[in-house]
């Protein structure tokens, strides 16, 4: 092997290596998108009904959230858990939806996110999370009405707990099978599985998960291909029900109707509680 070309290739071991050392560094920040300015008022973003609060998360940190009770007290609440680009007012049309159907909408903004002190993490995610959900049945409200609805990697949320409070309900739209999975997809030649921190593993956990399940995702998805979500359909238990939205994307199912599609089958399934 002549000079020129093992020196070749310890160059290109030490680009490979340097770029392993940056992604490990620095994952993260291409995993979490969090616009960090405050979330301002729900009437801002055309949701006058909600009211601004304050949880407290179990490693101490106060975080905003959105909560409109539902028309019935014994109503259900969609305990909205939003991917990672962005904040909670973005999401402002899927509240409108539901509390104009008579649901409850609870938004925890997540930790870095919003105004929030704090970095993202799944740990932390998760922790954000519980502190909503406690908010909740401190003041009166039941897991069995929870209906727990995740979007994209909110969904690695939803799915956590889910595990954990068992709720009568869990939507996951435009979900992954985990985020390593989706990482995998994109870097080619990268050791994945031995890198990635926070992995949002949905697929191990949606099997123990005994609830009335509905995934939505769009045929057009490029950032979280369909694939992952018929994983874990797959994977899942009954009942459950998948939506495939033709010709929808990542971002944009709810200009496909996939908000009176989801509005439509908890309407159903309530209805069926009631006799």
């Amino acid at each position: 092997m002549g000079k020129k070309l093992v020196r070749l290739l310890i160059e290109l071991a030490a680009i490979y290596a340097f770029v392993i050392a940056v992604l490990f560094l620095f994952q993260r920040h291409m995993e979490y998108f969090p616009d960090p300015r405050d979330v301002g008022l729900p009437k801002d973003a055309g949701i006058a009904e909600m009211q601004v609060l304050h949880v407290t998360t179990e490693d101490g940190l106060s975080l905003v959230a959105w909560f409109a009770p539902p028309k019935k007290k014994d109503g259900k609440v969609v305990v909205l858990f939003h991917g990672n680009g962005g904040s909670i007012p973005l999401r402002a049309n899927k509240a409108r939806l539901l509390i104009d159907h008579g649901y409850g909408v609870f938004f925890t903004e997540y930790r870095g996110y919003g105004g929030n002190p704090g970095d993202p993490t799944e740990e932390g995610l998760y922790r954000d999370a519980r502190a909503g959900l406690s908010w909740l049945m401190n003041n009166g409200y039941k897991p069995s009405q929870f209906v727990i609805y995740g979007e994209s990697l909110g969904t690695g949320v939803a799915v956590q707990m889910a595990s954990e409070i068992h709720p009568k309900y869990l939507i996951i739209e435009a979900g992954f099978s985990s985020a390593a999975d989706v990482a995998k997809g994109s870097m080619v030649g990268i050791p994945v599985d031995l890198l990635m921190r926070d992995r949002f593993d949905n697929a191990s956990k949606i099997a123990a998960i005994k609830t009335n399940l509905l995934i939505v995702h769009g045929t057009a998805d490029n950032i979280i291909p369909i694939e992952h979500d018929r994983k874990l359909f797959q994977a899942a238990n009954q009942p459950k029900h998948f939506y495939t939205i033709h010709g929808g994307g990542h971002v944009d199912l709810y200009n496909f109707k996939a908000g009176e599609m989801i509005v439509g089958w908890l309407d159903k399934q309530v209805a069926g509680e009631q006799g």
